[in-house]
């Protein structure tokens, strides 16, 4: 396992966010890319969702299992990794970087992030 990204905060549902000028990328961490296995579908929101916090958001399906995906906050889609249609092995490959879900905009901004694990509190929730 590679090491999880100090630049970024995590869900308890193996979600990071990463705040890049005003939007945050979001995506799903390598641990949890490694309990699903091979991800062969990823079905995504549209650009112009809203997200909320606590609810579904898409599907990831693996030859092991399908898994929804929980917004970790409240925020409007402004895009989606289109690559991931034809190529849903890169979250696999690479889950913080090509393999990101989706970019968001929130309406607090990146202080909606304070509520989230850091990463040293994520690794220490999942033992990794």
């Amino acid at each position: 396992m590679s090491e999880t990204p100090s630049d970024r905060r995590y869900s308890i549902d193996h979600i990071w966010l990463q705040p890049i000028g005003a939007e945050l990328v979001v995506g799903i961490t390598e641990f949890a890319q490694d309990q699903l296995g091979d991800i062969v579908y990823v079905e995504l929101p549209r650009v112009g969702d809203q997200l909320e916090a606590g609810k579904t958001f898409g599907v990831i399906e693996s030859v092991k299992t399908a898994s929804d995906l929980y917004a970790p906050l409240t925020a409007e889609v402004v895009e989606v990794n289109a690559t991931l249609v034809d190529e849903p092995g890169r979250v696999n490959d690479q889950p913080y970087t090509s393999g990101w879900l989706l970019k968001v905009r929130a309406p607090d901004g990146p202080a909606v992030l304070e509520g989230l694990l850091t990463a040293e509190q994520y690794v220490a929730q999942t033992g990794e």
